[in-house]
This record gives structure tokens, sequence and C-alpha cells, in this order.
């Protein structure tokens, strides 16, 4: 069997790989794009296991722009992404996001505010009363974590993640990109350039550009081109409460100091998750109960008393792509082996930044001057050791 030759190849159908063959078939329909994903069904697809949050509250300019270009995408995802007049439905709610702040943390908050709002974001500084008065449930028991107020983001939401995988895959492929189910275990190189990947069957894929989509398994798959990517597994748990007292009406994802969070679900469940230093690093899916009981539903009803009596639907596990660096994405070549395109390290933000990561990509392999310049993540940082701070590169 001779070896099929693309003109680009990406590892990894999730959703940045959907949206980055999206865009470069949008762009160009003559590409031959080959799409290989080992898991087709996305049953450990990180974005599908996620909370599948949106939001503009962050305190870095690129990030925030990005999430606004995120959010018209996915307003106008349907029509955008409709093949042969059928339309995703993606049920995206903008219940918004409501970051808590302890005092310590309030002038960072302050300050990440004023960015926002310079660019245009709709987030509000809420101080306690206003808060209450908004969630009646909340902040009504003994003083939580030092809270003393919050900011309120109108524009954030959630929405159906899998929908969006979906969606991706479907408009990419209808424009003609090619998709793969295998794994590739190995990227092909010599004297400094890509020259395509090897399947676990033993089929090789050549291009002179592949592109790591990988999500989680980014790091194993760079390694084996000898690109060493500060990018750990790390396992997230999430739960589904039903309670006996319910919210009036949703509630929003709500972030506490400590990174506990929680939000309202279609049933009217409450979905929680807390990211802990101690998380587990590696390949497992399995979710631990007693994290739950222990942990989780005590500081749920701290914060919410009236969640004090529930019942634990089901849990489960995914995956984060830690950036162990800086916490931000790693986007555009690996200086030292060129065709190689790097897509990762989204540390969780991977599903809300699809839409813009996978046009900047596209516009890099294609040559075409970015819409957005996310140059700052650039992966020469990582080999400088020049993380981002929340102001930039430090």
């Amino acid at each position: 069997m001779s070896d099929r030759i693309y003109d680009i190849i990406i590892v990894g159908g999730g959703v940045m790989g959907g949206s980055t063959a999206f865009n470069l078939m949008r762009s160009d329909p003559k590409l031959k794009v080959a799409v290989v994903e080992k898991d087709p069904t996305y049953e450990f697809a990180s974005s599908t296991l996620s909370m599948a949050n949106v939001r503009t509250q962050f305190s870095l300019k690129e990030n925030i722009l990005i999430s606004q270009y995120a959010l018209g995408v996915l307003d106008n995802f349907g029509p955008e992404m409709a093949v042969e007049g059928e339309e995703p439905d993606i049920s995206f709610r903008h219940e918004g996001n409501l970051f808590l702040y302890d005092q310590a943390g309030r002038p960072g908050a302050e300050a990440g505010l004023a960015l926002q709002r310079s660019l245009g974001c709709e987030a509000e500084w809420w101080g306690l009363d206003r808060i209450r008065e908004r969630f009646p449930l909340y902040l009504a028991g003994e003083e939580v974590e030092g809270i003393v107020g919050g900011v309120w983001g109108p524009q954030d939401g959630h929405l159906d993640a899998y929908a969006v995988v979906q969606g991706f895959k479907s408009k990419a492929r209808s424009l003609g990109a090619e998709f793969i189910k295998g794994e590739a275990v190995r990227v092909l190189a010599q004297a400094g350039r890509v020259e395509g990947i090897e399947l676990d069957s033993g089929e090789k894929l050549k291009s002179g550009v592949v592109v790591n989509c990988a999500g989680a398994w980014a790091a194993k798959l760079a390694a084996t081109a000898g690109v060493e990517l500060p990018i750990d597994p790390t396992k997230r748990q999430v739960f589904a409460l039903d309670t006996t007292v319910k919210p009036e009406g949703p509630l929003p994802l709500t972030i506490l100091p400590s990174g506990f969070y929680f939000r309202t679900e279609t049933g009217d469940l409450i979905l929680m998750g807390w990211s802990l230093e101690e998380d587990e690093v590696g390949f497992s899916f399995t979710w631990d109960r007693d994290r739950f009981m222990d942990l989780m539903w005590p500081k749920l009803a701290s914060i919410v008393p009236a969640f004090d009596q529930a019942k634990l639907v089901r849990g489960w596990a995914g995956l984060y792509a830690v950036n162990t660096l800086d916490g931000n994405a790693i986007l555009g070549q690996w200086p030292e082996l060129k065709g190689f395109y790097l897509a990762n390290g989204f540390s969780g933000h991977g599903l809300q930044q699809s839409p813009a990561v996978g046009r900047y990509i596209s516009e890099l392999i294609l040559g075409r001057s970015p819409s957005l310049d996310l140059s700052i993540f650039d992966p020469a940082r990582i080999l400088e050791d020049r993380p981002i701070g929340e102001s930039g590169l430090v």
C-alpha cells in the first residue's frame, strides 16, 4: 500500500481539530486536509466532558479578544455550520458567570474588569447586596471565604459541547476535509522538517504540515518528534446533584476564591467542580464519590445553605491539557521543526477558544495576515522560558 499524501494533516478531531479543518477548507476548498482521530465517539474528549463554559472574564487582552470572537461565532453557529439545510443546535445559554472575590483578590479583579470593559465587555462589579438580591439563595449563611463581592459577566454562558464538536466536524467534512479513524503514534520528521505521521495500523500519512490538536495527549505526540511540551494531562471531576430546594431560575457558573465552581444544568440539576493541586496527572477517567461527600458538597452548602439536602445523581472525569509553564495556549509553528504546528495547552479553555484558534492556525499555515494577533502565545516562549503573566509576558 502506498502512502497517502495530504497538504495538511491534523492530529485530533475534537473541537480544536474540527475548527482548524473548517477554517482551512473555508479558506481554500482545494486543500487536501486529513483529520486523524482515535476516538470518533468522543467518549474521552475533554470538551464533551467539561462544563462547556464560555466567558470573557480574563485578565489578558488576547484571551478576552479570543472569547469575544468566539461569542459571535457561537451565537451564529447553527446557520454558519449548516450542512444541506440542517443546522446544529448547540443550545448556547447566556446565563452568565459570577466570579466571587475576597479582599485580597479584589484589586486584581478590578484591574481585569477595567480591561474587559475597555474592550467592550459588559462585565460589572457586584457587591454582596446586589449578589443576594439577584440570587437570594447565595451567601445566606455565615461568611464564606471572606467574599466581598464579585464580577458579573452577562455575556458568558454554557452550551452543548458535543454539538459544537460535531458541528465543526460535519461542516469541515462537507467542505472536503477527510476524517480518518486511527491513532497517530509518531510524527515523522527529518532534517528539521516534518514529513507526516505514522498510525497505529503502521500506515504512514505524508505531509509537509502537521498540526498537533491532540489535547491532553499533545505532549505525548510531540515527544515522538523530539519536541518537549510542558503539558500535563490532568484529571478534573464533575458531579451532578439533585437538590431538594430548587432555585427560582438558572444559576450562573459561580466561582469561589478557592476555585470551587458550580452552575445549574438542564433538569434542575446542579453541576459542580473543583480543580485542586493534588489532582491526578495521567490518563485516568475514574471519579471519586468520597471527593464529593467530603469536600464538594460541604463547600456548596457553605455558599448555598439551602442545598444541604440533595442526592448525587452522577459524576464523571475528563482531562485538562494543563500548560505548566503559564496556563495559556501554545499556538504556532515549533521553531525547531518546520511544518509542525501546535494548538495546545489550553488548560481548560479549549472549547471557548476553538473558533479563534482554528482561524489563527489556518491563517499561519496559509501564510495570511492573522485576523487577530495571537503571537503572544508563540511556542518560542517555551524554549526561552518566558511565561505569560496576567498582563502579558513576564
